[in-house]
């Protein structure tokens, strides 16, 4: 698509949720609608900036004349180590408004060298709705809704309230987790077949009438009916039936990606192409080791950017995948370990030593270099969505140990629908853990979920190609935002 000249360009500023998993997926997005002749404006909160500008290195958002970053503030000093997930409130729509209006004087005065043209489109993050649906409707600057999510986990948060008004949660007390409460299988929601209470975003596990997480997970999917449009990351042939659902229920659903195929079909002339969005530095000697590996014999692990768990789990972990006999990788944040503070993981010796045989262990690396290597035979995930999209497009099998949100949904998706997964979950044993990797590398169902996952690759190319669903979808979106600026 020909520009002609910078002011004919659409402005879209975009809002990310401020945590690893959405702004990674946003940043991508971003840089697919700056090929396609957007002016991107893309807004961190300042304490992302600062961990950004820390990983990466102090000019890595400099940005280009037409991509461009900015920073509104959450409300929390910058000195404050709560959890990303702990930084999200309402503070922050009077400096968002306050950006939006220096946006726009910059436009009006912008020198005729390079034209900064007015703010076409907000594409805000699904779950940043009460910061940028209140600033659209202030200001009547239109919204596109991008929710990093799967179709299957979307329609699970969409369906809150009806799973509330029909008394399905919150749970009458904590016994109906382990009573079977959670088997109940769910018939009505559009779309979906035969899926059970324990399979929808975890948040209705609650017991609480008033659980915050619940509340505003069913608020921002439900305000997304007022967006101008909405993007989900996922493909046609993927969730062909649930998408369809979603069409019935908004007016426009554009189904975008793999975001990474996509990217794949640009330009390394493009200079956003070169922006990076990990908020750990990644350890690319990782990639040497794995170098050194049978192709498809090692198993890698990881469980994102936000999940924790307790130290005998981690150990327990550590077990299963050192007696599995199978090398793997295996990547522990400083985080990682509930109420560890310290930088550094302590294992027992013994468990030390077997890992230091069979196993790498690294704090961060770049992950779909890792599930892309010919050496890697299956993932052990969470089930965050960005993760999971990943290993299909690489055509990797999974163990899935799904935590919170929509983890669940997409655990249940891989392992039923798409027939790519083998699930564990709860309080996992060494015992547990050591069947299930022997099963996924070496065992008969896992060389047909290598099959399938397979399958799922090439669907995943095919839709991201020149006539692609995902392609279209992508150019279906880009001239509604010519056509916001006309």
């Amino acid at each position: 698509m020909e520009v002609p000249n910078g002011g004919d360009k659409p402005h879209v500023v975009c809002v990310p949720l401020p945590v690893q998993s959405h702004v990674k997926a946003m940043l991508k997005l971003a840089k697919l609608l700056h090929h396609k002749g957007c002016h991107i404006t893309f807004v961190n909160t300042e304490y992302i900036h600062n961990r950004l500008l820390e990983v990466r290195g102090p000019n890595s958002l400099d940005g280009l004349p037409d991509f461009r970053f900015e920073t509104i503030s959450d409300g929390l000093p910058l000195s404050d180590n709560t959890k990303a997930t702990k930084r999200i409130n309402p503070n922050m729509i009077s400096p968002f408004l306050n950006l939006l209006a220096m946006l726009n004087g910059t436009s009006a005065a912008a020198s005729s060298s390079h034209v900064v043209p007015p703010v076409t489109c907000i594409v805000s993050d699904g779950f940043m709705g009460f910061v940028t649906m209140g600033a659209s409707e202030q200001l009547g600057i239109p919204v596109i809704m991008f929710f990093t999510l799967s179709a299957c986990a979307f329609m699970g948060f969409y369906q809150f309230r009806n799973l509330l008004e029909k008394g399905l949660t919150p749970l009458k007390d904590a016994s109906c987790v382990t009573n079977g409460y959670l088997e109940t299988v769910i018939n009505w929601i559009p779309g979906m077949k035969e899926i059970r209470l324990k399979d929808l975003p975890s948040y209705i596990q609650t017991t609480d009438y008033n659980d915050k997480s619940f509340k505003f997970c069913m608020e921002e999917t439900e305000r997304a009916i007022k967006a101008s449009a909405i993007i989900l990351h996922t493909f046609d042939a993927l969730e062909h039936d649930l998408l369809n659902a979603l069409k019935s229920i908004f007016s426009f659903v554009h189904s975008i990606g793999p975001l990474e195929l996509l990217l794949n079909h640009i330009s390394k002339k493009d200079e956003s192409e070169s922006i990076g969005y990990n908020l750990w530095k990644e350890e690319f000697e990782c990639l040497k080791w794995l170098d050194s590996k049978e192709l498809g014999s090692v198993i890698y692990v990881n469980f994102g950017s936000i999940a924790s768990i307790p130290q005998e789990q981690l150990e327990e972990l550590g077990w299963g995948l050192v007696n599995s006999h199978h090398d793997f990788l295996w990547i522990i944040r400083p985080d990682l370990v509930m109420g560890d503070k310290s930088d550094s993981i302590s294992l027992p010796p013994e468990l030390a030593a077997g890992i230091e045989e069979r196993g790498l262990i690294v704090a961060w690396c770049p992950q779909e270099e890792v599930l892309n290597h010919r050496s890697v035979g299956g993932f052990m995930t969470h089930c965050g969505w960005n993760s999971t999209i990943e290993s299909l497009s690489a055509g990797v099998p999974m163990i899935c140990w799904p935590f919170f949100a929509d983890q669940p949904t997409n655990c249940r998706y891989a392992c039923t629908e798409w027939e790519v997964g083998l699930e564990i979950r709860g309080d996992v044993k060494r015992d547990e853990v050591e069947k299930v990797v022997r099963e996924l590398m070496r065992g008969e169902k896992g060389k047909k979920m290598k099959s399938k996952a397979m399958e799922w690759r090439e669907l995943a190319e095919k839709a991201t190609g020149s006539d692609g669903s995902s392609t279209e979808n992508l150019d279906n979106l880009v001239n509604k935002l010519f056509s916001m600026g006309g």
